[in-house]
């Protein structure tokens, strides 16, 4: 028996035509209106053209049909909108006023519908065909659309056999609803716009060091964060826990990167609320077990979140400033988009164990004019994230590492990944703001993405594993706190004297000397509990035109393991490239292991005796 033909014969009487049913909204009535692309197009249209509703107030978090008729006066005299999140087709109208805007948390609206904080009479939902036990699925937009359903007190779906019948907590039984619609259309579709490829390319690049093997995503809602995923086709065994599932999900999901095995919160189950994208889309996920589509009161939940190890939220934002707070909803007094999952699932990863949180945005906005990283949030700018929540912001041109760190790390770490043109410019406004030292060197204000190309790792005998990378301007702290942990044996083999204090005024003239050509510096960085720390450095400077002087240092805890001769042959290579012959070094007599590891690695060189010192010259 199909779908009409049940219908007809267990309730009738419920189904009507789109007029019919929403005759039945009175004047003056709340209604609620389902997500997306999984509006109930032809219910909102059959309402619009009711001339009877006055003064009907309409509540929708994702919004669609109804920006063709927000320029509309008849239509603005009779309806008055208010949203939970504003998408691109109704910013426009929200400029103008013409919209209301509410800003929550998702995981808080459906609680709003159910202790009558927001009021509901009556529910605009759109349903797949019924089984023949009666319960149909909210399918792509269950989010809060089951809230919104549950606290009307009259139900109005639209069944359309276009929907597909999502698995999960979707369900709504027909007893549950008031009058049945059968309409079959084209589902919304979601098809973003890729913003600049190179600005993703580079970002995705970036995102891609810090998500692992067995982690599981949040993805927020916008173009970067789902332009994103595509670059993170090389991982195994992702899984996911997130809002809104779109296109950029599929290939993951054919390709077996998605496999949602490691997950500790329904392992097997990539976890949504909502889906936004093509026919296609909606064809994988009808009637497929893989997923599982629930409210945004259990899918945003914090508490649900972090249930999930290894929780890693990757959302977008507008503007980040000096300090790490977020900007993600309005352009200055513009309200732009929404506060949405940002908060829900950055708060949520902070609470998984080995989970954290990405802010990924482009350096810059409007061509390249204005910064994205700014030293303070634009005048009426709405902080979504506050800085106590942020913890890694991921640009074109680097990571930054927020969490833990103090006001001075902040500003040397985000103006390092901010637009090489408006570096000095953010510096200088942070040393008004008293926020860094007055004599603070700026990061380079070039384009430093050749460096990528010097990092490297390797793993230890004892199964730990460094990575080498050129020593940065935000690595002033530290770089700090490498010396003070060494001996003072190893200190005075590398300075010649028992150096005891390292100032910031000594550091930043070390930091201001490398160029990253001529004077070079990489570290070893080793992982603990989510923090890196400094356990070796290891340099070259210019001494002449063809030859530069080499020097390199190994906490003492790490020695003996490899990592001074992975390093000197690392600046071997860096050094050839920029022009150099040959290494020239001044090492103590003493100092019995860098002696070693410089003639193992230049058996040719040539040792000059100059009293307690050893001055080797290397050729490449």
């Amino acid at each position: 028996m199909d779908y009409v033909a049940w219908l007809k014969q267990h309730c009738e009487k419920k189904i009507v035509s789109a007029e019919e049913a929403v005759s039945a909204i009175r004047k003056g009535d709340r209604v609620f209106v389902g997500t997306g692309c999984g509006e109930p197009q032809h219910l909102i249209k059959a309402m619009v053209q009711n001339q009877n509703l006055q003064d009907i107030l309409v509540y929708q978090m994702l919004s669609g049909t109804l920006s063709e008729y927000v320029d509309d006066e008849s239509f603005l005299n009779r309806f008055s909108l208010k949203l939970f999140f504003i998408s691109p087709l109704m910013r426009k109208a929200v400029f103008k006023g013409n919209i209301d805007y509410v800003p929550a948390y998702l995981s808080q609206i459906p609680g709003f519908f159910s202790s009558k904080l927001i009021g509901l009479d009556t529910a605009l939902i759109q349903v797949s065909p019924p089984d023949r036990f009666g319960y149909c699925s909210l399918g792509i937009s269950v989010d809060i659309t089951r809230a919104g359903m549950q606290n009307s007190g009259t139900v109005i779906a639209q069944v359309n056999p276009r929907m597909p019948r999502t698995l999960g907590d979707s369900f709504v039984h027909v007893d549950e609803i008031d009058y049945l619609v059968l309409h079959e259309e084209p589902l919304g579709d979601y098809l973003p716009g890729a913003p600049e490829e190179e600005t993703v390319e580079r970002i995705g690049h970036y995102v891609s060091q810090l998500v692992n093997d067995g982690a599981t995503l949040q993805i927020g809602y916008g173009h970067l964060p789902h332009a994103i995923l595509g670059h993170l086709g090389g991982k195994n065994d992702l899984g996911i826990h997130t809002q809104v599932i779109t296109d950029a999900f599929l290939p993951l999901f054919k390709k077996q990167v998605i496999t949602n095995r490691k997950k500790s919160l329904l392992p097997g189950r990539a976890v949504a609320s909502l889906c936004m994208g093509s026919p296609e889309l909606y064809d994988y996920l009808d009637n497929n077990p893989t997923f599982y589509f629930a409210g945004s009161d259990f899918v945003n939940d914090p508490t649900v979140i972090a249930q999930n190890d290894s929780l890693i939220s990757i959302s977008s934002a507008l503007e980040v400033d000096l300090t790490g707070q977020v900007c993600s909803d309005s352009l200055g007094y513009l309200f732009y988009s929404g506060i949405g999952d940002q908060v829900d699932f950055i708060r949520a990863s902070a609470m998984s164990r080995g989970g954290f949180s990405i802010v990924a945005l482009p350096s810059t906005a409007q061509n390249g004019k204005v910064s994205r990283i700014v030293s303070h949030l634009s005048e009426g700018a709405g902080v979504a994230t506050t800085r106590g929540d942020v913890n890694f912001v991921v640009t074109e041109y680097g990571i930054a590492e927020l969490r833990g760190k103090s006001i001075y790390q902040r500003v040397m770490e985000l103006a390092q990944i901010a637009h090489p043109k408006f570096r000095e410019e953010l510096i200088e406004e942070a040393k008004k703001h008293h926020y860094i030292f007055s004599d603070q060197i700026a990061p380079h204000q070039e384009d430093l993405i050749f460096l990528e190309d010097y990092k490297t790792s390797l793993l230890l005998p004892n199964g730990k594993t460094i990575e080498f990378r050129p020593l940065l301007a935000s690595d002033e702290f530290e770089f700090r706190n490498f010396y003070y942990s060494l001996q003072s044996q190893s200190i005075y083999h590398r300075f010649f004297y028992h150096k005891q204090l390292f100032s910031h005024k000594s550091l930043q003239q070390q930091l201001a000397n490398v160029d990253y050509r001529r004077n070079m510096s990489i570290i070893g960085l080793t992982s603990e509990a989510g923090r890196q720390e400094i356990m070796a450095i290891a340099s070259y400077a210019k001494d002449s035109e063809e030859r530069a002087e080499v020097a390199f240092m190994v906490r003492e805890d790490f020695q003996g393991q490899g990592i001074g001769s992975r390093m000197v042959d690392i600046l071997d290579g860096i050094a050839r490239k920029n022009g150099y012959k040959g290494f020239l070094a001044y090492v103590l007599r003493e100092n019995r292991s860098m002696l070693h590891i410089l003639r193992k690695r230049y058996p040719q060189s040539k040792a000059t005796a100059m009293g307690d010192t050893v001055m080797l010259e290397m050729d490449f």
